[in-house]
């Protein structure tokens, strides 16, 4: 074979080489988005079935979406058995219903999440009730509600405060020779004098300061305990949001709380009686 033929042959099989490797490049590329779009509908199905709320807002920043539709939800949504009741909110209306096929069994107002945003150092917060189909997952009386840390943090900001966060085996100076710590349950204050007295539980608005400071007691600690704020009755629907009274009844009908929905003590009472666990909840 002569060096022309050595090179023409060798250019062919180059040639063949590049033709190899952009077709793997291309199956990968379809592969690569093919896997892509499985995961779409992944999440998608997981945003259906699961009433994991963080998975339906990623699913919604990944897709564009902003805005959801009660038809469009219903439409991604099993179909319900016929007589299957169902709870339907509707966020922009402040109205909620519980129905079974199309006939209403029960309707009145709501209170939805304000929409208003909160930014506690590199946390950010916005409180809105939360769009999709979740699921009644528990039915709790008299429920206790168990503040996260933003809502600390938001009455810090409030009061011109700043923020402590207390753990168990630590202890907070109150400034005139005391200290506050956890002992078991409570909450406890020692002055400079050896004497203990217990802070008592937990209250909107009159969170336990010391030293200019509000402090996030532990969790499992009675200070981390408001009694009442949850009104008499509680759907839970998962992530910390239900729907659930309130000791604010003139806030019904307002976009004004952290992202459940809030009903009057008297409303909740009667929808709580009729609602099974595992009712479908549809937020629009």
């Amino acid at each position: 074979m002569s060096y022309a033929d050595a090179f023409r042959f060798g250019g062919r099989s180059a040639w063949m080489l590049i033709a190899g490797f952009v077709a793997v490049a291309a199956v990968s590329a379809m592969l690569v988005t093919r896997t892509a779009e499985l995961r779409y509908e992944r999440d998608v199905n997981r945003m259906v079935f699961n009433d994991n709320l963080g998975v339906l807002e990623e699913v919604r920043a990944k897709l564009g979406t902003t805005t959801d539709s009660l038809k469009s939800v219903l439409a991604s949504a099993p179909v319900a058995a016929a007589d299957q009741p169902y709870i339907v909110v509707s966020i922009a209306e402040r109205k909620i219903w519980f129905k079974r096929g199309n006939t209403v069994l029960f309707q009145a107002p709501v209170a939805t999440g304000s929409g208003k945003e909160f930014v506690s150092g590199t946390n950010r917060y916005r409180f809105q009730t939360p769009r999709g189909r979740l699921v009644v997952q528990q039915k709790q009386v008299n429920p206790a509600w168990v503040p996260p840390d933003w809502h600390y943090q938001e009455q810090a900001k409030k009061r011109g405060l700043g923020v402590v966060k207390l753990s168990r085996n630590e202890s907070v100076p109150t400034g005139d020779g005391g200290l506050i710590y956890a002992s078991g349950s409570e909450l406890v204050k020692r002055s400079a004098n050896g004497t203990i007295v217990s802070l008592g539980g937990g209250s909107e608005d009159r969170e336990v300061v010391a030293g200019g400071n509000i402090i996030i007691p532990p969790f499992g600690t009675n200070a981390r305990r408001y009694e009442g704020v949850l009104g008499t009755r509680r759907l839970t629907l998962g992530d910390g949001y239900g729907i659930h009274g309130t000791n604010k009844p003139e806030t019904v009908g307002q976009a004004v709380s952290h992202g459940c929905v809030r009903m009057r003590n008297e409303d909740i009472e009667r929808l709580f009686e009729m609602v099974p666990v595992g009712t479908p909840v549809y937020l629009y």
